[in-house]
């Protein structure tokens, strides 16, 4: 079977072109090609269709082929080039690379051509794939993988401008939040996937109303903002009334008729807040007031605020938790994808409230991390997954410990001393535990960081990058850091299967996180066929649903000894 190649050489003899596409020919490729010997036949050439792959004489008269590489990157075009010639020496061969040539080859001598163009197509390849994935890191820092949405970043970044721009013409700017009511039962009940379904459908439902000029985001989990350019507060309740009319109809999803109802917070710049961070916290406030009344949207009043969100009230109450020693430990095995066997549980913090039960993590971690009770609250999960994991130690359980760190953890000056307190109070070896760090924590502040990271790092302790893939941070700068592993994003390993560009992030993540020496660690594997992939792809563990949910640490125990993939667990 014959491989197609889009050849274009830059030649001034047929002879000798003939005797190139001879070889190529010879060793499995059937070239399509074009012969050129002017800068302008050339440019036609590259504007006329893409290429695979550019050979070029070194010596042509008029043209030669460091003037057609020269041209070539101009055009900024990563193709491989290579020169094929009679009179290159060495010392012009070493110049040639040096100007960006991929390889030579003497034409008395074609030996090592189809070598060199094997090697060169496939690293093209790569480096495309790389780009590729690149470019999709980059959008989604500002998109929601999911919807298509712009994401909380993206909004706020808009926010901005438009506050400086209703500021400049004396025009107010107005902010709706709004979330779906029992959402989790949805999911509980439907299942994860069609959850996604519900949420995509009403992404389009909110674009389907609004003008071009407004911007429609999501925020995380089943929660959205608009954003109204130059609108009054009548105009924000007029689109807010069109948002829930538009909600009304059922969601089709697989067949089944899900009906959504939501709660809509209006904040209007000036009025209620001239900033971002003012405008999100009264629209939340407006919003929860909405959905404790029924009443569908409200704007936003100072009256409401003695009717905080719930979560506000409760940063009070996870103080006392924390110093009472209120709160749990869940823990989720992560499992080598080549010996089938647990490695290393992550650390998970719960809250079951005296008064309102079971509290979701997201509904107390954010508050707590803007309101800098995440500093307590990190050491209190580092102490008591180190005492956890000091039991487990005596019982002949050796398993890596990760516990995940906030921005304000990372550059909080004194964290590094305060860890080293709790290693010697509690003992035991610092290399069994593993921090885990987003990108943002990191890229918000590199520098300190990097001073945080490697003070640790001294201890002993290792690291990895959670979530890696959202933040938007290049494994170029990675190099710089003194990290263990990275943790693949779960939105981008839930669809891998069904998304090509998801795919391509994933392979490509391990493949660069490899050649930087990292390990890779996929999270959000909930299905078969997700783990056979990144098996595959040589990636070295897996976290998700699939293997074990998160468990408190009796759980886990016994499901050491009866889960296939903990067996032998007490020799790792």
């Amino acid at each position: 079977m014959t491989i197609p190649l889009r050849v274009l050489i830059v030649e001034d003899s047929v002879d000798d072109t003939d005797l190139l596409l001879r070889e190529l020919r010879l060793g499995g490729y059937e070239p399509t090609h074009e012969r050129v010997e002017t800068p302008e036949a050339m440019n036609a050439a590259l504007d006329q269709q893409m290429w695979d792959i550019v050979f070029g004489d070194y010596s042509m008269p008029h043209f030669n082929g460091m003037a057609a590489l020269k041209l070539l990157r101009e055009r900024g075009l990563d193709l491989p080039f290579i020169f094929i010639s009679g009179t290159i020496g060495e010392d012009t061969a070493v110049a040639s690379m040096k100007a960006g040539a991929n390889d030579y080859v003497i034409k008395g001598n074609l030996k090592r051509l189809l070598p060199a163009v094997d090697r060169e197509l496939k690293e093209a390849a790569v480096r495309r794939e790389h780009r590729q994935a690149e470019e999709t890191i980059r959008y989604l820092a500002y998109y929601d993988p999911l919807t298509g949405l712009p994401n909380r970043t993206s909004l706020l970044d808009r926010l901005h401008l438009a506050i400086t721009e209703g500021s400049g013409q004396k025009k107010s700017v107005a902010l709706l939040l709004m979330d779906l009511d029992h959402f989790k039962e949805v999911n509980d009940t439907l299942g994860h996937h069609r959850g996604d379904i519900l949420l995509q459908q009403v992404g389009s439902r909110l674009r389907a109303v609004l003008r071009p000029s407004d911007l429609v985001a999501r925020l995380g989990g089943d929660e959205f903002a608009v954003l109204l350019p130059l609108a009054s507060s009548q105009h924000a309740a007029q689109v807010a009334q069109k948002i829930l009319e538009a909600l009304e109809p059922p969601f089709m999803i697989d067949g089944l008729p899900v009906a959504v109802e939501a709660g809509v917070g209006i904040a209007v710049c000036p009025d209620h807040g001239t900033n971002p961070n003012s405008l999100m916290q009264r629209a939340d406030v407006a919003m929860y007031a909405a959905k404790q009344t029924g009443s569908g949207y409200i704007v936003y009043d100072t009256h409401y605020d003695r009717h905080s969100p719930r979560r506000l009230s409760l940063i009070g109450e996870l103080r006392q938790a924390i110093e009472r020693d209120q709160l749990f430990l869940h823990f989720q095995p992560k499992i080598d994808l080549k010996t089938r066997r647990v490695i290393g549980v992550e650390a998970l913090v719960r809250w079951r409230h005296p008064e309102h039960g079971f509290v979701p993590p997201d509904q107390f971690i954010e508050p707590a991390e803007q309101t800098g009770l995440i500093k307590p609250l990190t050491l209190w999960i580092f102490n008591a997954a180190r005492r956890e994991g000091l039991m487990w130690q005596q019982a002949g359980i050796h398993l890596s410990m990760s516990v995940n760190l906030s921005a304000r953890n990372l550059h909080d000056p004194h964290f590094p001393d305060q860890i080293s307190e709790i290693l010697q109070t509690t003992g035991g070896k610092p290399d069994e535990l593993e921090l885990e760090i987003t990108e943002s924590a990191i890229m918000n502040d590199p520098a300190r960081a990097l001073e945080a990271i490697t003070r640790l790092r001294a201890m002993g302790i290792r690291f990895a990058i959670d979530d890696f893939g959202i933040g938007y941070s290049s494994l170029a700068y990675l190099k710089r850091l003194p990290v263990d592993a990275i943790k693949i994003d779960k939105s981008f390993v839930i669809n891998m299967i069904e998304n090509q560009n998801d795919a391509v992030i994933v392979r490509s993540t391990i493949d660069l996180a490899h050649n930087l020496g990292l390990k890779v660690i996929a999270e959000g594997v909930e299905k078969q066929d997700i783990w056979d992939r990144l098996s595959a792809l040589g990636c070295d563990a897996a976290q998700g649903y699939y293997m074990s949910r998160p468990m408190p640490a009796e759980e886990l125990t016994r499901w050491l000894s009866d889960s296939p993939y903990g067996l032998n667990c007490r020799a790792v």
